[in-house]
Parts: structure tokens; sequence; C-alpha cells
């Protein structure tokens, strides 16, 4: 039998709105390998504590919820993305939101918070592979890992990308609002003290900026199986 750590493991890190939600999870499905969507589990933790009524800059009261929180991935068919339910709850639609974002940001700054869920993150490599999409699965989480990725994009391109959704779901937002949103995520995310937002040494980038989804598919699936 394989042990955890034979199981291979591609990592695909990279900031808000650079497409390795979408490219982790299409590239899981061809290769067959668990998923494991890393800033939906601190998106999580900033719904429970939200739904507590805590301050997000309690730490220590953070951390507590990190703990106690029952997060669970529920698979929604084949090409859509799981369900992830909260404490019992499907809160899938809820954690997509630029408000879940920003909450996840801050408390993934947090030590504790970032402690309490390491244990669950390594807990989803299992064979026959994993796909771990975040921003320290190949720094910090998986360092080991076989594969890994550093997918980017401009600010621009990814404020384009993060308003179409965002319209597309009918929600009022302004690009200009939202370019600002994102740099200055970009800024928090790699200036913060643990875990910040870098590519891993041995990561191969890849700038999706103007590419297809199908090219930055093959591009990464030719690092697994070239």
């Amino acid at each position: 039998m394989s042990t955890a750590k034979t199981v291979p493991v591609l990592t695909i890190d990279g900031p808000s709105g650079s497409g390795k939600g979408t490219i982790s999870a299409l590239v899981a499905e061809q290769l067959g390998w668990h998923l494991l969507d890393s800033g939906a589990l601190y998106r999580a933790v900033g719904y429970a504590a939200g739904a507590e009524g805590l301050d997000l800059s309690d730490a220590e009261a953070i951390a507590r919820c990190a703990e106690t929180t029952r997060i669970r991935f529920v698979a929604a068919g084949k090409g859509h993305p799981a369900r992830v339910m909260v404490n019992g709850h499907d809160a899938t639609d809820e954690l997509r939101t630029e408000t879940a974002g920003a909450a996840a940001s801050a408390i993934a700054a947090i030590p504790a918070v970032r402690q309490a869920l390491v244990q669950l993150q390594l807990g989803f490599r299992k064979a026959p592979g994993l796909v771990a999409d975040g921003r320290d699965m190949g720094t910090v989480i998986f360092p080991e890992a076989a594969f890994k990725v550093f997918l980017t994009a401009s600010a621009a391109e990814r404020a384009k990308r993060r308003y179409k959704q965002l319209k597309d779901k009918g929600l009022g937002v302004t690009l200009a609002n939202l370019l600002r949103e994102i740099e200055a995520r970009d800024e928090r995310d790699a200036s913060r003290a643990v875990a910040p937002l870098r590519a891993a040494d041995d990561a191969i980038t890849i700038d999706t900026t103007g590419l297809s989804i199908d090219t930055v598919v093959a591009k990464v699936f030719a690092i697994v199986r070239p």
C-alpha cells in the first residue's frame, strides 16, 4: 500500500484571479486525482467566524473557530466544483463572494489559524494523487511535491476576469473597485510574515494573461504527463 508521502502531488499556487481554481479542477479531473482547494478552507473559517459574530482581528477567537469548524467537500458532478459544507451548511455560494475572499486573506495572516488547518490540508493527500490549489501549497504545505506550478497574470487581467464572473451572477460591481481590491490583496498576501505568497524556488511559473483555459490546462498537464 502507498503511504501518504509516496502519493504524487501537484501544487498550483498563485494570486487571486490567476485562474488556479479553474485550472486545478480541470487538471485534477483529467488526471483522476483528488483536489484540495485550500482557499476554500480559509474562506470557510472566515464564514464560520462571521456567522458567530467574531471580530476577525481577534486572533485567539479566530484560531479557536478554525479548530472547531467542520468543513467537508461534496462532489457536485463532472466538470463542476465541489460543494463546500461548513458546519453542516452548504456555504458554497457565500464563499465565492469578495467579502469571503477578503476575510480569508485577513485570517490567513494569523499563525494559529494556519497551524490549525495544516493537518486538514495534509489529509487530502491520498492515492492516486493530489492537485493542491492555494497560495502556499508548494512552499509550506507540500514543499516536497514532485510537481509545482505558479500561475500569475496582470492585476488588470485578473480584475477583468473577476468582473465578468460577478456580472454574470448579476452582482453590481465596478472594474475600478475590483482592481483596487486585487492590488490591495496582492500586497497583503505577499507581505505577511507567515507563508507569504511567492513562487517556490522549484516551481514553473505560467503567466496566464491572454491565454485560454485550454492552453493553460495543456501547459500544466504537460508538466505532470510530459
